[in-house]
C-alpha cells in the first residue's frame, strides 16, 4: 500500500517540495461552481429527456432520484479520497493511491477519452443552438461544424487566459442556469400543469412493457447515468483550491446535490406540462421539451430557450475542459504519458497547464470534424461509459482497502459509515456500468447498439498496449508518494 507525505504530515505537501505545482486560485465557492457547471442542470436534463421519456414514459422521472442516490454515495467516497490525497487529477490520483500506477493510469485513460469526446459534443451542441438563436434556420453541417470549432477555440482561450476569467464565466453561467431552470420549472408547475402528480407513476408498465426493474426503467437509468457525472471536477483542480483536504469534499457533494435537486424539479415541471403524451410516445414529436414550451408560451419562447441551452452547454464545456486538462497534466507530471515533457509544463503568470489544455482542444476538434460519420456515432457513446469506468477504479480500490483493513481516513471522513457506503457505492458503479454498456434493441444499426461494448473494448485494448509497452516502464512515483506501490 502507498504511504504518502500527506498521511504523515496530515496535509498537502508545501509547493516548495515539488517543482511542478499549481498556484492557488479557487475557494470552496468557486470549486463548487466549477463542479456545478461541469454537471450543468441544463445539459443534464435536456440531453437525455427525450431518450428517457421514450424509454419508460413519465415514470422515467424516478430514474433521477435513483441515479442521484447512487452517485451521492460515490461523491461521499470521492470526498474521503480527495481529503486523503488532495492532489491535482481527481480519478487518476485516487485510483493510483489506492490501487497503484496501473489503476491510476487506466482511470486517467478512460477519463481523457470520455471527456475529450464530450468536449466535441458540447461544442457541437452549443453551435447548433447558437446558430438557431441567431436566426439561422436549419443550419447546415458545415456552418455548425465551423461554429463548433470557433467555440472550441474561444473556450480553450478562456481556460488559458487565467483562473479569474474561468471563475467569472462559470459563475455567470451558473446564475443564468439556476434562474432559468428553477424559474421555468416553477412556472410550469404552478400555471401550466396538464396532469396530476400521479402522472409521474405512469409509463413503467405501459411504455414498452415491463415493470420498474425491467427493460424500460433500466434503460432510463442508463440514460440518466449521463446526467449526474462531472462533480469530480472539483477534485481535478484540488491543488489549486485553498485547503483542498477540507473544501474539495464539500464541493463534490454540494455541487452534485444542488444539480440533482434542480434537475428533478425542472424535469417534474416539464413532464407534467406535456400536452399530448401519446403523440410523443408514438414518435410524432421530435423534441418534447421545445414542443411543450412552445405549446404553453408560444413561439416567442424559442429564442430565449435556445440562449439558455447555449449558456448551459458553454458552461459545461469550460468546466469539462478544465477538469480533463488537469488529469492529463497530473498524469504527465508523473511521466505516465507520451510527450510528458511538454504536457507536464505550466505556462503563463498563473502557471496553468496550457499544453494539456491545447491537447484537449485539438483532440475535440478532430472529433468535431468526424461529426455525422458512423465512427463518431460509435465514439460519442463512450462518453458515459468512460466516466463510469474512471469512477469505478478508485471506488473499487477503496472498497478493497476497507476489506483488507488498510483504510485510514483523512480530514473528511464518514466515520463508521465509511466502509458500508464504499461497498454500496462500489456495487452501484458495477451494476450501473453493466447497465450502460448492455446492448439494447433500439432499431439503430448494430454498431450503434453495440457501440458501448465496441468502444470499451477498443479503447481498453489500445490503453493496455500503450501502458504495457511504454508507460509502465517510465511512470514515476505519484505526487505525494514516498513509497511506491508494490
Amino acid at each position: 500500500m502507498t504511504t504518502s507525505s500527506n498521511e504523515k504530515a496530515g496535509g498537502v505537501p508545501p509547493a516548495a517540495e515539488h517543482p511542478h505545482t499549481l498556484r492557488k486560485g479557487f475557494d470552496l465557492r468557486s470549486a463548487t461552481a466549477l463542479a456545478f457547471a461541469d454537471v450543468s442542470p441544463i445539459v443534464a436534463l435536456y440531453a437525455i429527456f427525450t431518450l428517457g421519456l421514450l424509454a419508460a414514459g413519465p415514470a422515467f422521472w424516478w430514474a433521477f432520484p435513483i441515479v442521484l442516490g447512487g452517485q451521492l454515495l460515490v461523491a461521499c467516497v470521492f470526498g474521503e479520497l480527495a481529503s486523503r490525497w488532495p492532489y491535482e487529477g481527481s480519478v487518476y490520483q485516487w485510483a493510483r493511491h489506492v490501487r497503484g500506477p496501473g489503476a491510476g493510469w487506466f482511470a486517467a485513460w478512460a477519463y481523457m477519452w470520455g471527456l475529450t469526446i464530450a468536449l466535441s459534443t458540447l461544442s457541437y451542441g452549443a453551435a447548433g443552438f447558437l446558430l438557431q438563436a441567431a436566426g439561422v434556420d436549419a443550419p447546415g453541417k458545415a456552418a455548425t461544424m465551423g461554429t463548433a470549432l470557433a467555440i472550441l477555440a474561444l473556450g480553450s482561450l478562456a481556460n488559458i487566459v487565467g483562473r479569474r476569467t474561468l471563475k467569472i464565466l462559470v459563475v455567470a453561467s451558473l446564475v443564468c442556469e439556476v434562474l432559468a431552470s428553477v424559474g421555468l420549472g416553477t412556472v410550469l408547475l404552478l400555471f401550466y400543469r396538464e396532469h396530476s402528480f400521479g402522472f409521474l407513476l405512469d409509463g413503467a408498465g405501459t411504455a414498452g412493457g415491463g415493470g420498474w426493474l425491467a427493460g424500460p426503467m433500466l434503460a432510463a437509468a442508463a440514460f440518466v447515468g449521463w446526467s449526474f457525472v462531472g462533480f469530480e471536477s472539483a477534485g481535478a483542480i484540488a491543488e489549486e483550491v485553498e485547503h483542498p483536504e477540507r473544501e474539495v469534499p464539500k464541493a463534490l457533494i454540494f455541487a452534485l446535490l444542488a444539480v440533482g435537486i434542480i434537475v428533478m424539479y425542472s424535469a417534474a415541471g416539464l413532464i407534467l406540462a406535456i400536452p399530448d403524451l401519446p403523440k410523443v410516445m408514438d414518435g410524432g414529436v421530435a423534441d418534447p421539451v421545445s414542443d411543450t414550451l412552445v405549446y404553453h408560451f408560444g413561439s416567442s419562447i424559442g429564442r430565449p430557450l435556445l440562449v439558455m441551452f447555449v449558456i448551459g452547454f458553454l458552461a459545461s464545456f469550460l468546466a469539462v475542459q478544465a477538469a480533463v486538462s488537469r488529469v492529463i497534466w497530473a498524469s504527465a507530471r508523473d511521466k505516465a504519458l507520451p510527450g510528458s515533457g511538454v504536457l507536464g509544463r505550466l505556462a503563463g503568470p498563473e502557471r496553468l497547464p496550457v499544453p494539456a489544455i491545447l491537447l484537449t482542444a485539438v483532440g475535440a476538434a478532430v472529433f468535431v470534424l468526424l461529426s455525422g460519420s458512423k465512427l463518431y456515432s460509435v465514439l460519442v457513446n463512450f462518453t458515459t461509459v468512460g466516466f463510469y469506468v474512471a469512477f469505478g477504479l478508485p471506488v473499487w480500490g477503496a472498497a478493497l482497502q476497507h476489506l483488507r483493513g488498510r483504510w485510514r481516513p483523512g480530514s473528511f471522513s464518514l466515520g463508521r459509515f465509511s466502509a458500508p457506503v464504499t461497498y454500496v457505492a462500489a456495487v452501484w458503479l458495477a451494476l450501473q456500468t453493466v447497465n450502460i454498456v448492455w446492448p439494447r434493441d433500439t432499431g439503430d444499426a448494430w454498431y450503434i447498439e453495440w457501440s458501448m461494448v465496441i468502444t470499451l473494448t477498443v479503447v481498453g485494448a489500445a490503453g493496455a498496449a500503450l501502458y504495457l509497452g511504454w508507460s509502465r516502464h517510465r511512470i514515476t512515483p505519484a505526487f505525494g508518494e514516498t513509497v511506491r506501490d508494490s
